[in-house]
C-alpha cells in the first residue's frame, strides 16, 4: 500500500488497524542538510524498500519523486487530498517547515496532484486507487481497513 500526501498520523493509524510496517520515506530521502538523493541512489533505496510482501509506504517528495519502482508493486495507492487548510494547521502543529516545504504544500493542488495521479494510473494500474477528501472519509476507510484485516 502506498500513501501520498505528507500525513503520516494516517499511516500509523492504518499501521496500527492492518499490523503493516509503516516506511516512511522522508527518513530515507532527505539527507540530515535536508539535501535530497540523487535520482540514481533514490532508485536503489526504493528497490530495497519495496522487497518486502507487504508495507505502508508514507511520502510523497514532489519534484524529486520518481514513484514508479514502488508503485508496481503496490496493490492499494491512498491519496490524501484534504483541504489546504486543514494540511497547513497540522504542518504548523507538527513542526517548522522550510519555505520550500509550504510552497509544495501551497500548489500541490495543481500541480502535483494530477502528476501522482497519471503516475498510479501508468505504474500500478492493477492498484485499489483511493482518493480521500475529508476527515469522514479517512475514518471511514481506517474502520474498513480494521474490519479487512480482523
Amino acid at each position: 500500500m502506498i500513501l501520498t500526501e505528507r500525513e503520516s498520523t494516517f499511516a500509523l493509524h492504518l499501521s496500527q488497524v492492518t499490523g503493516l510496517p509503516v516506511i516512511e520515506l522522508d527518513q530515507y530521502f532527505w539527507s540530515e542538510d535536508l539535501s535530497p538523493l540523487s535520482a540514481e541512489a533514490w532508485t536503489v533505496v526504493q528497490e530495497r524498500l519495496a522487497t518486502g510482501d507487504r508495507w505502508i509506504m508514507d511520502g510523497d517528495l514532489g519534484p524529486y519523486d520518481a514513484p514508479a519502482i514502488r508503485l508496481h508493486r503496490a496493490d492499494t495507492v491512498v491519496v490524501l487530498d484534504l483541504s489546504l487548510a486543514r494540511c497547513a494547521w497540522r504542518a504548523v502543529r507538527r513542526s517548522r517547515e522550510r519555505a520550500d516545504f509550504w510552497w509544495w504544500l501551497l500548489t500541490w493542488r495543481w500541480r502535483s496532484r494530477s502528476r501522482v495521479l497519471d503516475a498510479v494510473a501508468t505504474h500500478s494500474p492493477q492498484a485499489h486507487l483511493r482518493v480521500l477528501r475529508t476527515s469522514a472519509q479517512v475514518r471511514r476507510f481506517l474502520i474498513a481497513a480494521s474490519a479487512a484485516a480482523s
